[in-house]
């Protein structure tokens, strides 16, 4: 009888609505009732599409927001002009939600399910940073209507975060303290599918290897020229070879941004742009020297002189096992995605294009990521060393959609990406609420933090006393010459 008795209790105890239940479910209406601005804001974003460290009028705009919402806008912070850091409340806990809005080039695209450019421009969100930066403040000022009402005790913060895609600026950020203070952080990211867990990623270090030769006529009087374009190529090949004597899970990938104006011309000035990457920061940091000997090399067989500018890094993902758990238990709550009939033939075109389409039934699903070691890299990496931290995905895109695609471009400036953004911004706002409500999970997440942690320092991938590459994505130049 007395064993009946427990088991009892035990579930009035889990089935029992926490105390201020009512108002986690009224952020539900708080962001239903700004879905449209939050929509009309994301399209602007979409319709910008500004790159790395240039996106001056998407961090405007959300920073513009968030202050009429009621939150001080600190702008400009970690000598970062797109950067800036919005607070509302004082006091512990401390929690803090993350933002992006940086494009990426080569990527316009309109929001239609067959390739076709956007006219006037080139850039395009082919990550889904303008839903990112939107759900996330719009679940910031959801919640932050709570805290301005003493409902929610502390402090929220939204960190308005650029250059996500290569420029390391959250690395920077950390490195200037701004997350010193933070009990915990949550993110998430646009995808074709919803996911949550304790996952780590990549750590990577990007660098750009700019040659210095001489110009000359390629028919009349070639001996007089050393071109810089074959620089490039020694290196390139260098590199091929050296990926043979990798470590596993290795990955080196480059693009040359500039190689010369004409056949006939010797090249002066040719660049190549490289990621390295591996599931651990001290294989990067170990593999980044010889990729310098490669471009070293190049330099020496062609007589040109090397100029390497690098870019700095980010480290992998600490996972947070006791903080995933609480964003993956939200968004299996609370996903609701469907879609609609145009919605469905929008897909159903789109996915025709794909090279592994998954079934749109997949949206009603939520894949546990927990373990595993994403194949990207980002510099949340950075923030998780500083403080625990957690995120999840949700489908903005078509299933099956891979990032960096035009199919990406296309869905996240539809419905479809509303849909996912609006589900993201639902998720963090809940998740956020129950770290506010419950001082034991956020104390359990700083010991998990400590224990992962335990004998390992933080070393950041970014140069000594390295400035911010706010012109890591301007075109390429004779920069250093």
């Amino acid at each position: 009888m007395h064993r009946c008795f427990v088991v009892l209790m035990m579930s009035l105890c889990v089935f029992a609505p926490r105390a201020g239940y009512g108002q986690k479910a009224a952020l539900e209406g708080a962001i239903q009732s700004r879905a449209d601005a939050a929509w009309e804001s994301a399209l602007r974003i979409w319709d910008w599409a500004e790159l790395g460290y240039h996106e001056e009028r998407s961090a405007a705009l959300l920073a513009e927001n968030l202050k009429a919402a009621g939150f001080r806008v600190e702008p400009g912070v970690a000598e970062i002009p797109t950067a800036f850091v919005a607070s509302i409340g004082s006091g512990k806990p401390v929690i803090g939600i993350l933002g992006e809005y940086d494009a990426l080039p080569q990527l316009s695209q309109r929001a239609v399910p067959v390739r076709e450019l956007r006219p006037g421009s080139t850039s395009g969100h082919g990550c889904g940073h303008h839903l990112f930066g939107v759900a996330s403040a719009t679940a910031c000022m959801a919640l932050g209507e709570q805290v301005r009402s003493g409902a929610v005790k502390g402090t929220l913060r939204f960190y308005g975060c650029p250059a996500e895609e290569g420029g390391s600026a959250k690395a920077f950020m950390v490195r200037a303290g701004l997350f010193n203070d933070c009990d915990a952080v949550l993110h998430w990211h646009p995808s074709g599918k919803n996911t949550a867990g304790d996952e780590s990623c990549l750590a990577r270090i990007a660098v750009k290897f700019r040659f210095h030769g001489t110009s000359a006529h390629a028919a009349q009087s070639p001996e007089q020229g050393r071109s810089s374009l074959d620089a490039v190529e020694l290196t390139n090949y260098a590199a091929e070879l050296m990926r043979e004597h990798t470590p596993d899970f290795t990955r080196i990938h480059h693009i040359i941004t500039a190689g010369g104006g004409a056949p006939n011309v010797v090249p002066d000035f040719a660049e190549v742009f490289y990621y390295v990457r591996h599931p651990k920061s001290e294989v990067v940091r170990k593999l980044y020297p010889r990729l310098l000997k490669c471009a070293e090399a190049g330099a020496l067989a062609t007589e040109t002189r090397l100029d390497a500018a690098y870019l700095g890094g980010t480290l992998e993902l600490v996972p947070n096992d006791t903080l995933a758990k609480v964003a993956k238990a939200n968004l299996e709550r609370l996903n609701d995605l469907r879609y609609d009939e145009s919605e469905r033939t929008f897909a159903t075109k789109l996915r025709a294009t794909l090279t592994e389409p998954l079934p749109l039934e997949s949206l009603a699903k939520v894949e546990d990521r927990s373990g595993q070691v994403g194949k990207g890299s980002t510099d949340v990496g950075d923030v998780s060393w500083a403080v625990p931290t957690a995120g999840f995905t949700t489908a903005c895109w078509v299933p099956g959609t891979p990032p960096h695609s035009w199919q990406a471009v296309a869905a996240g400036g539809t419905t479809i990406g509303r849909k996912g953004m609006l589900l993201a911004a639902r998720v963090l706002a809940a998740s956020a609420w129950d770290l506010f409500q419950d001082p034991a999970l956020l104390a359990a997440a700083r010991a998990e933090q400590k224990r992962r942690l335990e004998g390992v320092t933080y070393q950041s991938l970014l140069g000594s006393d390295q400035p911010p590459p706010l012109d890591y994505r301007d075109p390429p130049g004779q920069k250093g010459k």
